[in-house]
């Protein structure tokens, strides 16, 4: 375990939150669906958990952020690939491109696409992992019982509405800070 790994597993039992499950070590590839997604915190505490798995990791995060000049190479270490949400672009197909030029890459989306509460998810991260023939990882941060972590892996079928009675049903329950 390195020093990074070991100060976020630190971190977050100082914090009082439980890392639960993991990505089998055989899966180099993946989407990380990441939900409930209501607050800045879930960033923070996830960055915290990925420091603790010592697993490379990117996101995809508003370009907006990246106009900050002091924020933008802290992102840019972190992971953080910037999104134009203004117009299409093709983002789909953009990001699995990543995967097809990568011999390991996690990627994380928070499929909600804001941290408001969103009632219907963006199909993005599933269309992402379909095209670039990755399993779907999901991920969640349960505030109420403090817990975040890995849940099932999911193998796109292209069929959504199939594939989403998987992930409703293994989201229904979790809490969300907000």
């Amino acid at each position: 375990m390195g020093m990074l790994n070991w100060l976020g597993e630190k971190t977050l039992r100082l914090l009082g939150w439980k890392l639960v499950g993991s990505i089998p070590d055989d899966v180099k590839k993946c989407v990380i669906a990441v939900a409930p997604h209501t607050s800045i915190d879930d960033f923070i505490l996830g960055r915290i958990a990925y420091c603790s798995v010592g697993r490379p990791v990117k996101f995809l995060i508003k370009k907006e952020f990246f106009k900050n000049p002091l924020l933008r190479p802290i992102l840019i270490k972190l992971g953080g690939i910037p999104v134009d949400r203004s117009r299409s672009n093709n983002v789909v197909n953009q990001v699995a491109n990543l995967f097809n030029n990568c011999d390991e890459l996690n990627i994380i989306i928070t499929p909600e696409g804001t941290r408001k509460l969103v009632h219907n998810w963006k199909r993005g991260f599933y269309y992402i992992a379909l095209k670039a023939n990755v399993p779907i990882v999901l991920g969640f941060l349960d505030y109420k019982k403090k817990e975040l972590g890995f849940g099932p892996l999911i193998y796109p079928t292209g069929v959504f509405e199939e594939d989403w009675k998987i992930m409703e049903k293994f989201y229904r329950g979790i809490n969300a800070k907000h």
